[in-house]
């Protein structure tokens, strides 16, 4: 009977895949180019019946693509207690590997680690600098602190898709997909999966579609826009024109260019551009983009400070701008009453450090620029110096008295001092080799004290004590020979 099960779910399965794919469209041929790493919740939580559904939906969702560089590559990381680097980007140039390689993914069981496994998805992620998709497929549950991790991935141009069942945390999966929401985060039932294969396909195909026109760096003043090359130096140009409300501007291309930089945009100003291939041989669609500038930063936009010390603070701003900047003016002053002092910089200086400090000391620090159109900008923030080194005993002696009692004198600094921390080792009644140690806290005024019953070589410390800690202090070691004293 159980060998008659294990066949009808085996049968079941093979029913299962099939049916997917008699209803997968026609290949996409050199439709793409991009990586994809499909970050697959194989812990604890996922049954194994779900396991075996992801599996299913994540081959027939990269069946019709064309893989190997130039096209799209393919990892898959396990989510476990430990991540699991099924295969990398170079793994598969050919579906039938890819097929038979997802299909042979064993569930992992365990914690649901998702940090560490961002870590090897970040990883991969990071080394290419063509359209990256993390695809990230899970049940939701417990799923850990996944919000820094995610941000970074998409500061680095990594787009976040994500695929939960009905378990799923949807606040968490909601920042975690890079927008639109409603179109790269699906929460499906485990059974009903597949109907959501066409549109996270189409998600995916529109991030990483080749014939498109890309803004891969934008400032207040600029842009670069970037695309596909489909054209060769004797084969054609491209026409490219941009326009705002008001201006339009055209240029022609060389057919081997595939990036341009726009310059002397306005800030804060929206723009569409457009790129169409000129050629004999065929017709090409018109690339399309539209972008927004940056607003205009003017500097000083940060202010930061370092290398504090006891009696100096560096102060460094940005950005640097020195086609744009006349000069710098660094004000500071002790807070809340301190006489403010004043350094003049040139335009192309970005830094500098202010000496003569008073330690432990906050300051208000102002550091302002005169932009050559008259327009002055400031900014300031607060920084403390550090405390001054304690200063430390200058002297200390012992004396030998009677039988295990020693007369103990020391010097010091007076300056804020608030007492003296005396340490030492009193001779123990219940065992001779292991002594006891005695403390005792003095009042500033004291320069000396008498101890006995002191154990055999008694080590001797004071310490004088300050308001913000304890100085540097010294020992010595009272011997039991009254004409002698040795010190350390």
């Amino acid at each position: 009977m159980k060998s008659f099960v294990l066949g009808c779910v085996f049968l079941w399965r093979l029913l299962q895949w099939s049916n997917m794919q008699l209803t997968v469209p026609a290949t996409v041929l050199n439709c793409c180019e991009g990586d994809v790493v499909i970050l697959m919740d194989s812990s604890g939580s996922v049954a194994n019946y779900e396991f075996s559904r992801l599996l299913l939906f994540t081959a027939e969702l990269f069946r019709p693509f064309t893989l190997g560089r130039g096209h799209v590559r393919v990892s898959l990381v396990q989510v476990g207690t430990n991540p699991n680097l099924e295969f990398d980007l170079d793994a598969h140039s050919e579906q039938e590997s890819l097929q038979k390689a997802i299909r042979s993914v064993m569930q992992l069981h365990g914690d649901t680690n998702t940090e560490a496994a961002l870590r090897v998805a970040q990883r991969i992620l990071t080394e290419t600098d063509v359209p990256k998709i993390l695809l990230w497929l899970t049940d939701g549950v417990q799923p850990g602190e996944v919000d820094e991790p995610m941000s970074k991935l998409k500061a680095r141009g990594v787009s976040v898709l994500a695929v939960s069942t009905v378990h799923g945390n949807y606040q968490v999966l909601k920042r975690a997909v890079t927008p639109p929401v409603e179109s790269h985060l699906y929460s499906v039932d485990i059974d009903n999966i597949e109907i959501i294969t066409q549109d996270m396909r189409e998600a995916i195909i529109k991030i990483i579609r080749a014939e498109r026109l890309r803004v891969v760096h934008l400032t207040s003043h600029s842009a670069v826009l970037q695309w596909r090359p489909v054209l060769n130096a004797g084969s054609g140009f491209y026409e490219l024109w941009y326009r705002d409300m008001n201006t339009e501007t055209r240029r022609n291309l060389p057919g081997d260019s595939s990036f341009v930089e726009l310059t002397n945009l306005q800030p804060d100003t929206t723009y569409t551009a457009s790129l169409h291939p000129e050629s004999n041989q065929r017709l090409y669609n018109t690339l399309s983009v539209n972008f927004t500038t940056l607003p205009d930063v003017l500097s000083p936009a940060s202010v930061s400070v370092s290398d504090s010390g006891p009696h100096q603070i560096r102060v460094s701003w940005g950005p640097l701008q020195p086609a744009r900047v006349q000069r710098y003016t660094v004000e500071y002053g002790a807070i809340p009453s301190g006489r403010v002092q004043t350094v003049m910089l040139h335009g192309q200086q970005n830094s500098t450090l202010l000496t003569g400090l008073e330690p432990d000391t906050q300051y208000l620090v102002t550091v302002s620029a005169m932009h050559m159109n008259g327009k002055e900008i400031a900014m300031s923030v607060k920084a403390c110096t550090q405390e001054a080194a304690l200063p430390a005993l200058t002297d200390l002696q012992l004396t030998p008295l009677e039988c295990q009692e020693v007369q103990v004198m020391w010097q010091a600094h007076e300056e804020g001092l608030r007492g003296y921390w005396l340490s030492w080792e009193r001779e123990n009644s219940h065992s001779s080799s292991n002594p006891s140690v005695s403390f005792t806290y003095l009042p500033p005024t004291s320069r000396s004290t008498r101890l006995i019953h002191l154990a055999q070589s008694s080590r001797v410390c004071v310490s004088p004590v300050y308001s913000s800690g304890r100085g540097a202090g010294i020992c010595c070691t009272a011997e039991k020979q009254i004409d002698s004293s040795q010190c350390g």
